[in-house]
């Protein structure tokens, strides 16, 4: 009895992470939107993953200092050779699926590119199947669910495929992998080292390519130096380290059905912070999205 209470708290406390996460993810469209003005995208990248880096090597040493103190190991990870394979492994796809997202925002708009980016719900346990992860029927149809959902709230034109489309659909499938990845390193490493490490990572692939590629200038990071402050701090370090808590021995399915509340939250904040005002169309979105997100948090029967 008092085992299965203590994984119900566990559940809704990862619960409550991932849906923190996708909450802060939706809010940062602005600062993104803002950034993307005035930085390039790898620079962009760059700077907002140095602020995360940076914040959570802080935090990292912070508590390994503060388990020595109460007698308890520094961290989990189990050995350091974990930790960088982990973080590269995670920090190469994160990496990868922002660039695709950000350059194929250049050419579609952003309600497409919220749906299809949010699309990695449908691949996740499609790909956990072949890592023997099950799925039950319920988050089966959640799943679809949420993706009539989210093409209610995101497409409001006729979907036709451009060369941006085809981009954000590759971010789609990079950030599946991530998801996955970080779902089998989570076990064997301590979360927040494996966030830290991840973003040491996409700062040292973004920063190597702005510098080949792009043409920064300081006007620009002077200008979008709040975006950047925003995006860094919460979007990156808090946000993307809440996924990682939240998906510790947790289902990879269920906390990417919360993560794609991020196109909820994005419309919401559009229209409290933008005066956006949401179509019929949209409420009727954002409801199935929330009926898909209750349908996969009801107990499983059959492990019950």
């Amino acid at each position: 009895m008092g085992r299965s209470k203590h994984m119900e708290r566990s559940s809704i406390r990862q619960s409550s992470f991932a849906v923190l996460a996708a909450l802060i993810w939706g809010t940062t469209f602005v600062a993104q939107s803002v950034g993307a003005e005035y930085v390039p995208t790898l620079a962009f990248n760059a700077a907002r993953s140095i602020i995360a880096f940076v914040f959570l090597l802080i935090l990292c040493l912070i508590l390994r200092q503060v388990r020595r103190s109460r007698g308890k190991p520094a961290t989990s990870t189990r050995s350091r050779k974990d930790l960088l394979t982990g973080g590269f492994c995670c920090g190469t796809a994160l990496a990868l699926a922002s660039f695709f997202q950000q350059k194929g925002l250049e050419t579609t708009s952003s309600g497409k590119a919220g749906f299809i980016t949010a699309l990695y719900i449908v691949p996740v346990p499609i790909f956990g199947i072949f890592l023997k992860k099950r799925v039950p029927k319920a988050v089966w149809f959640s799943v679809v669910l949420a993706v009539a959902g989210l093409y209610c709230l995101c497409v409001t034109e006729s979907f036709t495929i451009s060369s941006g489309d085809i981009c954000v659909v590759l971010c789609a499938f990079v950030f599946t992998c991530q998801i996955l990845l970080v779902d089998h390193f989570v076990t064997v490493v301590d979360g927040i080292e494996l966030s830290c490490c991840q973003f040491f990572f996409v700062t040292l692939f973004s920063l190597a390519g702005s510098l080949a590629f792009e043409q920064p200038t300081l006007e620009g990071f002077g200008i979008a130096a709040g975006a950047i402050l925003y995006a860094g701090f919460f979007s990156s370090g808090v946000a993307y380290t809440l996924q990682i808590l939240a998906q510790k021995g947790s289902n990879p399915t269920v906390i990417s059905l919360l993560l794609s509340l991020e196109s909820v939250f994005a419309t919401i904040s559009g229209a409290a912070i933008l005066g956006d005002r949401l179509s019929g169309r949209e409420y009727f979105g954002c409801a199935l999205m929330l009926a898909a997100v209750v349908l996969a948090q009801l107990p499983d029967r059959k492990k019950a």
